[in-house]
C-alpha cells in the first residue's frame, strides 16, 4: 500500500507501538494483547534476530493488523520484512537505497529525519510522511514545529522519548500523523509474559488518542 494510504490508517490509530522481540514465541501473544487493548498496529524492529519470523507469525495469526518493520537499515532487511508480511517500513535515518527499494515494491516507507536538509531529501523521493527521530533528544515538539514550518505538506511520526507524559502535546499538533514509542510494550513486560499489563497500557494510550482527537 502507498504511504498515503498507510498514513491515513496510522492517523486514525494515533499510536504506533515500537516492539523489540528477543523471542519469536512472544510475537503472537503480544499482538493479541495489542488488539485486545484496542490497537491493531505493531512496528517490529529489526534490532534482534527474531524480527523477521515475528513479523511472519503475527501476519499469519492477525492478517488485519497494521504491521510494520522498524529499524530497517539495509535493503536486505527491507526485503525480509516485506516478504514476511510487513505493510510498512520505518528507518531511523534517510537511506535512499532503502526508500527506493520499498517504493519499487509498492510498500509505504517512513525514513527518519531531524533536519530541513533531510526533509528536502525525502521530498525529492516523493515522500511527505516522515518519521521525526529522535524526537525528544533533538529538541522535542518546539523543534519539530520550527523545522516543519516551511513544509506545509509534510507530516510526521515523532519517535524517541515519547511517553505517557508528553504524548498528548505531540498528538495535538496538526502535522503529527501518529506517535510511536515503546512505553506501551516494555521489553521486561514482554520477557516476563506480562501481556495483561501491555493490554492495559495500550488501552490507556488509545483513550488518550480519543481524548486529544475529540478536542481538535
Amino acid at each position: 500500500m502507498s504511504s498515503e494510504v498507510i498514513s491515513r490508517q496510522l492517523d486514525k490509530l494515533g499510536i504506533v507501538p515500537v516492539i523489540v522481540l528477543d523471542n519469536v514465541d512472544s510475537a503472537v501473544p503480544l499482538a493479541r494483547a495489542l488488539c485486545q487493548g484496542g490497537l491493531a498496529c505493531a512496528e517490529v524492529t529489526f534490532r534482534t534476530a527474531a524480527a523477521e519470523e515475528s513479523i511472519r507469525r503475527i501476519n499469519a495469526e492477525f492478517p488485519n493488523i497494521l504491521l510494520g518493520a522498524g529499524t530497517v537499515l539495509k535493503v536486505d532487511q527491507a526485503e525480509k520484512a516485506i516478504n514476511a508480511g510487513a505493510r510498512f517500513v520505518v528507518a531511523p535515518g534517510f537511506n535512499p537505497r532503502v526508500v527506493d527499494y520499498c517504493q519499487s515494491r509498492g510498500v509505504a516507507v517512513f525514513p527518519g529525519i531531524c533536519t530541513p536538509t533531510e526533509i528536502e531529501a525525502a521530498m525529492e523521493e516523493g515522500l511527505t510522511n516522515l518519521k521525526f527521530f529522535p524526537a525528544e533528544p533533538i529538541g522535542g515538539l518546539d523543534y519539530l514545529k520550527a523545522i516543519s514550518a516551511p513544509y506545509s505538506q509534510v507530516r510526521f511520526i515523532p519517535t524517541g522519548g515519547i511517553s505517557l507524559d508528553n504524548v498528548r502535546k505531540y498528538l495535538a499538533f496538526q502535522k503529527v500523523i501518529a506517535c510511536a514509542g515503546t512505553w506501551m510494550v516494555h521489553k521486561d513486560w514482554i520477557a516476563s509474559g506480562n501481556f495483561a499489563q501491555i493490554e492495559k497500557t495500550v488501552a490507556e494510550a488509545v483513550a488518550i488518542v480519543q481524548e486529544v482527537r475529540s478536542q481538535k
